[in-house]
């Protein structure tokens, strides 16, 4: 498919930890921009993405308004949030968190863990910002189950942030299960999967009504293709998920 110009997608990654992240637990957690290319090509479809990276929401918005990207990924709509009524948008991916220990965590040895058990533990996230719709899912998060998540002390990165968790057996930190982390052997950190429900980030992708831009179509039919897929390989028998009240329906 030809394409006159390249698409500009916002890409936050404020929330599990994954795609082009501004912090790992904000937002589009999904995949990173070379991964998305690359599934794109094995599905047949070419789409040339410039990336960027926007703070807030409204940023985001209205950089989509003047044109000066195409789409975003961000979880919507967070109360008192609502989307204008020219902005389009699609729930696109469910992202499961992960809990991520260091080896002397009460639950290192873990295959899986409920999150009833999460309770009383302490899950360490530096650098939620307050009026974020990443902050607000991990508040609703706290508020259901009970959580004790802290926000406490500078973010420094994640370099900084898996130093701590590996060195500190009294903290874990969640991540998105699609994020790729490269840590040192001697670290011995560990990722586990959270169930009963399984929390996840729900990423939506948001353009413009009216843009034109033939490659966002191909980008919104590769996304529906990739969420029917997800669906149908975890069947109808698949554990529940959670996911706050606000954000849009699939």
């Amino acid at each position: 498919m030809a394409i006159t110009r390249p698409l500009n997608k916002a890409v936050l990654n404020n929330s599990g930890r994954s795609l082009a992240s501004a912090r790992m637990y904000r937002q589009p957690s999904s995949r990173s921009p070379a991964r998305m290319r690359a599934a794109c090509r094995r599905s047949g479809r070419e789409i040339d993405l410039d990336v960027v990276m926007l703070f807030d929401i409204e940023r985001a918005v209205a950089a989509i308004r003047s044109g000066a990207i195409d789409a975003s990924f961000r979880a919507v709509a967070m109360p008192g949030r609502p989307l204008p009524e020219d902005i389009e948008s699609v729930r696109v991916l469910d992202e499961p968190l992960q809990l991520l220990t260091g080896p002397a965590h009460a639950l290192a040895g873990a295959r899986s863990v409920t999150i009833a058990q999460l309770a009383g533990h302490r899950i360490w996230m530096p650098g939620i910002v307050p009026g974020t719709e990443w902050a607000a899912y991990y508040d609703d998060l706290v508020a259901e189950f009970g959580l004790t998540i802290e926000a406490t002390g500078p973010n420094f990165g994640s370099d900084a942030l898996l130093d701590t968790i590996a060195d500190t057996p009294a903290l874990a930190t969640f991540m998105g299960g699609q994020t790729r982390l490269v840590w040192p052997a001697g670290h011995g950190l560990r990722r586990i999967p959270v169930t009963d429900p399984i929390p996840v980030y729900p990423h939506s992708l948001l353009w413009r009504r009216d843009n034109p831009h033939p490659a966002l179509a191909t980008l919104r039919a590769h996304l529906a293709a990739t969420a029917s897929t997800a669906a149908a390989a975890a069947g109808p028998g698949a554990a529940g998920t959670w996911a706050p009240d606000w954000a849009i329906p699939r």
